[in-house]
């Protein structure tokens, strides 16, 4: 009964914090982008998925309480791939809780500092997300002192029960964790839930099974194979980088996006849509010109209209206070 009890508390102290995903799953969204919290009842750790934004800290620490107590640190931070959208608060928590980041070895350039990421796609269309993607940092970052590979083998320290699957495109080296005894796929941004690209569907949270986010993709063949690979395993739940999770009979709509990915999924007149950026163990080595001019023109009038309502709105608020 006090375990009952205590499990109600922590639900009804979460409220708006945390979602549930599945047994020993659950997951934090700070704005527009996703973090997971995972238990491996084998080892009795839990590990962080991904570090959300730079605002993202105070909340994993305050859910891992609220999750974990009175184990409250990690064995580790596991990156499903290096986009500031989910390393933001990664070196202060990896710092706080004195505990290794580990990453795919193609991530590692973009985490020591070595290499920028292939630059945003602004043409790649979809949504506002996508026309402003030119602001995007796109890195890198420096976890050195604090970053360890991945074993090649696809095996996660401190996940017995997990696995991690390679799947670039979207980052080079970008990963998805898959629970085989339950059919749990952490996907990270290999596919998303949602139409990432679109506020509108962003603050409404749709579930829509869809391509990678697009502004950041930047080998589309090599996403199309990622997602092959995802839906080969037939999951049936998936959680993602983006989005909230999905299972049953919706996930029908992953093999529909692994067999009409070029259809569904690959913009019609993207920088890296013909011709993809190259990505090696040093980093980016090779990147398309800009194939749309337009396309700056587009963003720089997005940002205006943005810009002007940021403006009328606070002479609105100062006109009436």
């Amino acid at each position: 009964m006090k375990k009952q009890q205590a499990l109600v508390k922590i639900k009804a102290c979460s409220k708006h914090e945390w979602f549930y995903v599945a047994p020993g799953v659950w997951g934090i969204r700070d704005k527009f982008v996703n973090m997971y919290f995972i238990h491996d009842a084998t080892t009795n750790h839990w590990v962080l998925l991904d570090g959300g934004l730079s605002t993202s800290a105070a909340r994993v620490k305050r859910v891992a309480k609220q999750l974990f107590w009175p184990q409250v640190t990690p064995a580790a931070i596991i990156l499903t791939h290096g986009h500031f959208d989910h390393t933001g608060s990664v070196r202060e928590l990896a710092d706080e809780w004195d505990v290794p980041v580990y990453a795919h070895y193609l991530e590692a350039p973009y985490l020591t500092g070595r290499s920028a990421y292939p630059p945003p796609d602004p043409s790649a269309g979809g949504g506002l997300f996508t026309y402003l993607s030119f602001l995007y940092p796109k890195g890198p970052i420096n976890l050195e002192g604090r970053l360890l590979l991945l074993p090649e083998e696809g095996n996660i320290p401190g996940l017995k029960e997990w696995r991690y699957f390679h799947t670039p495109g979207h980052a080079p080296g970008h990963i998805s964790l898959f629970r085989e005894h339950d059919g749990v796929l952490l996907a990270g941004d290999a596919f998303v839930t949602t139409q990432q690209e679109s506020l509108l569907s962003v603050l409404k949270q749709e579930r829509k099974i869809s391509g990678p986010p697009r502004y950041f993709t930047y080998d589309w063949a090599a996403a199309e194979k990622s997602v092959q690979t995802l839906a080969s395993l037939q999951p049936s739940i998936v959680a993602t980088g983006h989005g909230m999770p999905m299972e049953g009979d919706a996930l029908s709509a992953l093999q529909e996006l692994a067999n009409n990915f070029k259809e569904k999924a690959v913009p019609a007149n993207g920088r890296y849509t013909e011709d993809p950026a190259v990505a090696g163990i040093g980093g980016v080595e090779y990147v398309p010109a800009v194939s749309n001019k337009k396309t700056l023109w587009k963003a720089a009038a997005v940002l205006a209209i943005v810009g002007i309502g940021v403006l009328l709105a606070g002479a609105v608020k100062k006109k009436y206070t």
